[in-house]
């Protein structure tokens, strides 16, 4: 089955084309980075009328990559949330006409779960039963995974997310947006233990980041004269507490739940320390790594269509009164 994917749920417009949940044959995104970036963060109404600007060439560029005429398509999926409203709306919806128009079938995606199936993307896929981190801008959360669509939530953030506060701490550092690759680039010249930030310790699977991001704040103040000169170290030991803690918590879940595979999806797996930390944390513990490819860490639609083609072949569709949604735990 080959399943165009569409993903319009914060500031990328994506569209790609999978085969059977495994083989891309194609995958165009176009970033919004420019447009958001004097703002130091999105703005919902700008993300949504670029959308409605890029969605069909976008599309058309993904179908002409793959090779294949719009009546090769044996599906359609599209993100149905969580995300910024406006935003998937213009993807759900296009979703819904383009298929519609063409008599095919197609279904409505967690944007969640279509991190999940990004693995699934790469050379040699976990199998079943696996534990999940899936860290970026919006969500920080580990799932245990037994099925393409049975993953059971273990814990996750209680305020910000993981990329969440790398965005902001950037922005107090006058970084810019995004901030996450910013800050990993200046961290590699800093020295993570030169100043040390807090970990919050909370029960399970769960996360606060904002007690890092309040600690990074307080020593900007405390230090007011000195600290633009001390950045690649602000950097490095906001980056090793962040990573610390994302590592630590992982870890313990694969342990507790007695898997031999994990995975690292998601915006923040981009980032080289935390690579590095869950690679050597895993291979103490005798358990696999996987990580997608760079180009599939961050949104895209690729994912998208891969979650897709296991509804699909289940025998769900969805219905033209379907909405899309803001907040939703994947369950």
């Amino acid at each position: 089955m080959n399943i165009l994917g569409i993903e319009t749920s914060c500031d990328e417009t994506a569209a790609a084309v999978v085969m059977d949940g495994r083989e891309i044959r194609s995958s165009v995104v176009a970033s919004q980075t420019a447009v958001h970036h004097p703002y130091g963060g999105v703005v919902p109404e700008l993300a949504s009328r670029k959308h409605l600007e890029m969605i069909m060439p976008v599309v058309a560029g993904a179908l002409e990559q793959s090779g294949l005429e719009p009546s090769d398509i044996d599906g359609v999926a599209a993100t149905q949330g969580p995300g910024l409203i406006g935003a998937l709306l213009v993807g759900f919806s296009f979703a819904k006409a383009w298929a519609l128009a063409r008599g095919l079938p197609w279904v409505g995606v967690d944007h969640l779960e279509g991190h999940i199936h990004s693995v699934f993307l790469e050379s040699d896929p976990p199998p079943f039963p696996f534990v999940a981190l899936l860290a970026s801008g919006g969500h920080t959360s580990i799932y245990h995974v037994v099925g393409h669509d049975r993953m059971a939530h273990l814990g996750g953030t209680r305020d910000d997310a993981a990329g969440e506060a790398f965005d902001k701490v950037a922005k107090m550092l006058g970084l810019g947006y995004p901030g996450g690759s910013i800050i990993g680039q200046l961290a590699l010249g800093g020295d993570p233990n030169r100043i040390k930030f807090p970990k919050a310790r909370l029960p399970g699977c769960d996360f606060s980041f904002s007690g890092v991001k309040t600690a990074v704040n307080r020593y900007l103040q405390a230090h007011s004269e000195s600290w633009a000169g001390e950045i690649p170290d602000i950097a490095a030991g906001f980056q090793e507490a962040v990573v610390g803690a994302l590592t630590e918590k992982l870890i313990s879940a694969v342990l507790e739940k007695g898997c031999a595979h994990l995975a690292l999806v998601g915006g923040v797996a981009a980032n080289g320390r935390l690579r590095e930390s869950v690679g050597r944390a895993a291979a103490e513990k005798g358990i696999v790594v996987h990580i997608p490819p760079i180009s599939l860490c961050g949104d895209n639609a690729a994912m998208i269509a891969a979650a897709g083609y296991h509804h699909l072949s289940a025998g769900e569709r969805s219905s033209l009164a379907a909405d899309v949604y803001s907040r939703a735990p994947l369950r």
